[in-house]
C-alpha cells in the first residue's frame, strides 16, 4: 500500500530522504485524488506544524540558456556533497506543447553521481507560466525544503517575468557569461532586484571573464548596490566555487528567515488567488491593501494552501484546484 500524502510529508519532516521521489510523483500528478494528498504532504511540512521555517538552504540559479548553469550546478553539488550537506535540484526545463512535461531532462545534463543517495536531480515543467515556477516546482521546493540541506531551483532563463524563483527561494544567483552582452543589459532590465548574488561563468576564458566581472562592479557601484559578483570556471579544475558557496552562505546568514519566508507565502498566496478567481477576488475582498492586511492577521506559519483558503472564504469564493 503506498503511503498518504500525511506520512510522506512525516517523513520528509524526519529528514528521511527516501520519501522524496514519491512526494515528486504526488505533486506533479495534478489529479483531484493526488491534489488533496499533496496538500497533506505540505501541511505536514509547514511551518506550522514543523514548529519552524523548512532547515534547507532555497537558492535559485537563474540566467540565460547557454549561460553554463548546468555546468555550475555539478560543481556546486559537488563542493556541497564534499562538505557533507544533502542537495535537491529542481531543473525547470521548457514545456512540451504536447504532454505538458520537460523537455530537455537536466539529469542528464548536470553532472552528478547517479548512486549517491544524498543528491536528489529531478527535471521539471515550466507549465508556460509567466513568471518562470509552476505551481508544482513551487510545491516540490517547499516539501522537500523539510528534509534537504539545500534544495536549488534551476530555471529556464531570466526576463523581467522571470521572477517566481525570488518569492520561493531565500538566495538568488544570477549567471551571465563574458562577452555575450548580457552583463550590462540585465541592468538595463530591472533584472538586478531579482539575484543577491552575481556569477560570472567562463571565468577560465581570462581578460573576457575578468572585464565582464569589472563592468557589473562598476554598474552595481554607481547604483549604490552591493550584490557580491563572484567569477567561476566550472570545467576541471573548478575555480572560483567555493567563493560562491560563501557568498550564497553569506546571504542566507543574513536574513530573517522567519519574515522573509512569511512575506513570500503570503504574496504567493495573493497571486494564487487572483489565478484562481481574477482580479475579481481582490475587489471582494476591498482590494490589493485589504487583502494584505487579512494576511499579516494570520499565523506566519500557514502555508499557501490554507493561506488562499482563508482569502477565498473570507471574499464568499470556492476553492478551485489547479
Amino acid at each position: 500500500m503506498s503511503a498518504t500524502g500525511a506520512e510522506l510529508g512525516q517523513r520528509l519532516a524526519r529528514g528521511d530522504l527516501r520519501a522524496a521521489p514519491a512526494t515528486l510523483n504526488l505533486i506533479e500528478d495534478r489529479s483531484p485524488a493526488a491534489r488533496g494528498q499533496a496538500a497533506a504532504v505540505l501541511l505536514a511540512v509547514s511551518p506550522a506544524a514543523l514548529g519552524h521555517e523548512a532547515p534547507a538552504h532555497l537558492v535559485g540559479i537563474t540566467g540565460p540558456p547557454g549561460a553554463g548553469k548546468s555546468l555550475l550546478l555539478g560543481a556546486l553539488v559537488s563542493a556541497w556533497r564534499g562538505a557533507g550537506r544533502t542537495v535537491a535540484v529542481l531543473a525547470v526545463d521548457p514545456s512540451s506543447k504536447r504532454s505538458g512535461g520537460s523537455l530537455l531532462g537536466d539529469r542528464a545534463r548536470i553532472d552528478h553521481d547517479p548512486h549517491d543517495e544524498g543528491v536528489l536531480i529531478r527535471s521539471t515543467a515550466a507549465g508556460g507560466r509567466l513568471g518562470g515556477l509552476a505551481a508544482p516546482t513551487r510545491e516540490a521546493a517547499w516539501a522537500l525544503a523539510a528534509a534537504y540541506d539545500l534544495v536549488v531551483i534551476e530555471t529556464v532563463g531570466v526576463g523581467q517575468s522571470e521572477t517566481d524563483v525570488e518569492e520561493v527561494c531565500d538566495s538568488v544567483a544570477l549567471v551571465v557569461q563574458p562577452a555575450s552582452g548580457d552583463t550590462l543589459q540585465f541592468l538595463k532590465a530591472g533584472i538586478m532586484e531579482v539575484p543577491n548574488v552575481l556569477v560570472v561563468t567562463k571565468a577560465d576564458l581570462g581578460d573576457a571573464a575578468r572585464q565582464a566581472q569589472r563592468d557589473l562592479e562598476s554598474a552595481l557601484s554607481s547604483l549604490g548596490e552591493t550584490i557580491p559578483v563572484v567569477a567561476v570556471s566550472s570545467i576541471a579544475p573548478p575555480s572560483g566555487i567555493s567563493d560562491l558557496v560563501d557568498a550564497l552562505e553569506g546571504h542566507r546568514s543574513q536574513l530573517d528567515l522567519t519574515a522573509t519566508r512569511t512575506a513570500a507565502r503570503r504574496a504567493t498566496a495573493l497571486r494564487e488567488l487572483v489565478t484562481e478567481h481574477g482580479e475579481a477576488a481582490l475587489r471582494a475582498l476591498g482590494g490589493r491593501r485589504s487583502a494584505e492586511r487579512l494576511l499579516a492577521g494570520r499565523d506566519h506559519g500557514e502555508d499557501v494552501a490554507t493561506l488562499v483558503a482563508a482569502l477565498s472564504e473570507h471574499a464568499g469564493l470556492e476553492r478551485v484546484d489547479a
